[in-house]
């Protein structure tokens, strides 16, 4: 039986060096059209880290690369992401990856990272892009924040903009929740059902499908949060208003907010080398192309409200 064994072990070697030498030859064989197209394709390609499926940087990136496409010239990849936070990392190491939407308040959690040198020579911005608003939902015996202190609070998944912001939030507020980290449909699941989950915390561009396409039961709603001097270093005010979610919001109403702004980020590479080319491409067609966000239905209205000549505090530009 051993002998046996090791036959057929040895067998399954020699069929599998032998396919991968079939392989080997296969490629070596590639015609001229797929070393040419490979390379064309390649050169043109950029990787743009969005973020989850419900949130708003995943729309906005496959927007954005519908209207800058140019074939073979320019193609952006909008990639599905673990979230704004997560999105720093992808930019600094992973391959392929040349741009991120990046919230605002992020970068200064990584510059103060003694592990990463120089960040912010590394990773510079084009553009603000649009607010991510707080969307603070909460089951209907949740009255106000203050009664969220000691209950256990949803965050999203680590990596998303809400698990970072959130708990920063909160945390400046002076309450002091249970937080957790699971995918929000999960959360939201459970809410509907049982108290197992007090409030979902969003932060993302409205409006939220979540909200927009649930019929949610009576009572449950988004509290205010209040703008104050403790959150006023990083966030803007905003509000959620009775057109963003009508079933949720009473017609003539609205909610104070706050807002985290976003940002799209591009890694700074050498002005000589072929990325940077790229991006520099890929920078004039947006700014040529923006009209068409701002003004074709079906876009984001929030397109319409990007500043191209705004400022980012604690940010450099691309050159």
């Amino acid at each position: 039986m051993y002998l046996i064994a090791v036959w057929i072990s040895g067998a399954v070697l020699a069929l599998s060096l032998a396919a991968t030498q079939a392989n080997g030859e296969a490629a070596q064989k590639r015609s001229a059209y797929e070393v040419e197209m490979q390379a064309k394709l390649n050169a043109g390609t950029i990787g743009l880290a969005a973020g989850q499926l419900e949130g708003a940087p995943l729309r906005f990136a496959t927007e954005l690369a519908r209207v800058v496409d140019e074939g073979s010239k320019i193609r952006v990849l909008p990639i599905v992401t673990r979230g704004p936070f997560e999105n720093v990392n992808d930019l600094l190491y992973v391959r392929g990856i040349d741009a991120a939407i990046i919230n605002g308040d992020v970068l200064e959690h990584f510059k103060k990272d003694p592990r990463i040198s120089s960040i912010e020579k590394r990773i510079h911005f084009i553009t603000h892009l649009f607010p991510s608003q707080v969307h603070v939902f909460v089951r209907p015996e949740i009255k106000s924040l203050e009664d969220l202190a000691g209950k256990p609070v949803n965050f999203n998944t680590h990596g998303t903009a809400a698990a970072y912001s959130g708990p920063i939030i909160f945390e400046r507020l002076g309450i002091k929740v249970q937080p957790h980290f699971i995918p929000h449909p999960v959360a939201m699941a459970e809410m509907a059902k049982s108290d197992k989950y007090a409030a979902v915390i969003f932060v993302s561009a409205k409006p939220l499908d979540p909200f927009v396409k649930r019929k949610w039961p009576d009572g449950f709603r988004f509290l205010p949060v209040p703008f104050t001097e403790k959150l006023e270093e990083y966030y803007l005010p905003a509000h959620l208003e009775a057109s963003d979610y009508p079933g949720l919001i009473p017609q003539g109403s609205s909610v104070q907010t706050i807002a985290v702004p976003a940002v799209l980020a591009v890694y700074a590479w050498p002005q000589q080398s072929d990325r940077y080319r790229l991006l520099t491409r890929f920078v004039d067609q947006l700014f040529e192309r923006l009209p068409t966000l701002q003004t074709e239905a079906g876009y984001h209205a929030n397109w319409k409200e990007l500043n191209l000549a705004a400022n980012v505090p604690g940010w450099q530009r691309f050159r």
